[in-house]
């Protein structure tokens, strides 16, 4: 039985080392918001199952080996026909990174219901937890009616399902994205959004409304994610903020997901609120301290390290 369940297209990733228009070099790796959620738990000693598709290319063997070699169970990820999906990363300004996507029409695309049905009766158990994002329903109808399936089926079975809004603009309509989220979050018992992202799980007219709407829903947590001023968490009972770990930042691009890892990782050992967004906040800043969508990602053994003084050496 896996501890979470996850679903979505994992990638290969593109890192420029300078402007793509002029040429140059690149670095290859793997890249996908539910894919680095899933690695950042297995670091920290969960169990995970991914559902998927890649191509029957040489990307798609480097996104098998790369999840089984982290650990992710990837019986669920079968090959398709469809080339394997590409996304470019190309820092343009110190601090300001340009995203191009190659999906459309990838293996991952054509994630469907049948997939999802399949990956869930294949389980001897249930998952204790299904993590979706607003990434995959934004890909297609197929996608999305495949992330719908898969709430249903976590729910029926008594899974809790967390939701990480995620919003890519590029991929869908701000009118598509409100109309699907607000949908997924009103079946979701966690529901993580930054400051920005919020109105689009929620109605309301402010942050508080939105948590409020949320809340009452059936949501029993709410995360807002709040970048370099922190995390906060709202239950039925409370609202607890905690600011963010100093951290030189290098690569901010993955953090949202380490974060949602380090929550979820909380939530399954049964620590409180307080510690679930400490250890989120936690493998959230060990992200952006290295570059990669999820290479920075801590194992267990390591998330006392952020504490020590400059100069440390481990030995």
């Amino acid at each position: 039985m896996p501890d979470v369940l996850t679903l979505g297209e994992a990638m290969v990733c593109l890192r420029a080392d300078g402007q793509v228009r002029l040429g140059g070099t690149a670095r290859m790796s793997v890249a996908g918001a539910e894919a680095n959620v899933a690695i950042g738990l297995t670091r920290l000693g969960h169990d995970v199952a991914f559902v998927g598709a890649v191509g029957p290319d040489q990307f798609g063997e480097l996104v098998r080996r790369t999840l089984r070699a982290e650990g992710v169970g990837v019986h669920a990820l079968r090959t398709d026909p469809a080339p394997t999906g590409i996304v470019v990363f190309e820092e343009r300004l110190t601090g300001v990174t340009r995203v191009d996507y190659h999906r459309h029409g990838s293996a991952g695309s054509g994630l469907s219901v049948p997939d999802v049905e399949g990956a869930f009766a294949a389980l001897p158990d249930p998952p204790r937890i299904l993590h979706v994002t607003g990434v995959t329903p934004a890909l297609g109808e197929g996608t999305a009616l495949a992330v719908r399936a898969a709430v249903r089926l976590a729910r029926a079975a008594g899974a809790r399902v967390c939701l990480d809004v995620n919003h890519r603009g590029r991929l869908w309509s701000e009118a598509r994205a409100r109309r699907v989220l607000t949908e997924l979050a009103a079946e979701a018992d966690i529901v993580v959004a930054s400051e920005d992202e919020l109105a689009l799980a929620s109605p309301g007219d402010d942050e508080a409304g939105r948590v409020r709407s949320l809340l009452a829903g059936g949501a029993a947590e709410v995360v807002v994610k709040r970048g370099a001023a922190g995390a906060t968490v709202f239950t039925a009972g409370e609202a607890l903020s905690l600011p963010a770990r100093p951290v030189t930042a290098v690569d901010v691009i993955g953090a949202g997901d380490a974060f949602v890892a380090g929550y979820l990782s909380g939530l399954l050992d049964g620590l409180p609120p307080d510690g679930r967004l400490a250890r989120a906040i936690t493998t959230g800043a060990f992200a952006v301290a290295v570059r990669g969508d999820w290479e920075g990602a801590p194992t267990r053994a390591e998330l006392s390290l952020l504490g020590l003084p400059d100069g440390t050496a481990v030995r």
